[in-house]
């Protein structure tokens, strides 16, 4: 079976789901990587997994983009 890249960075970062300042380095890693539709697939999926728990997390990382974009 051939991971994705947007694949490797979900299994990633599931596994450091557990601790909040790990998956938020691992999340900005993973935004320097993906093209605009993988970032708009993984912003789902992460709100989607981590909503809840990670919430501030993701609005800050995923803000980001917005505003370098814009």
């Amino acid at each position: 079976m051939n991971l994705t890249a947007l694949d490797y960075i979900k299994m990633i970062l599931e596994k450091v789901s557990f601790d909040a300042s790990l998956f938020e380095k691992e999340l900005k890693k993973a935004l320097k990587s993906l093209l605009p539709n993988e970032m708009k697939e993984l912003k789902a999926w992460c709100y989607e997994q981590f909503g809840k728990l990670y919430r501030q997390i993701l609005e800050k990382c995923f803000g980001r983009i917005r505003t370098m974009k814009a």
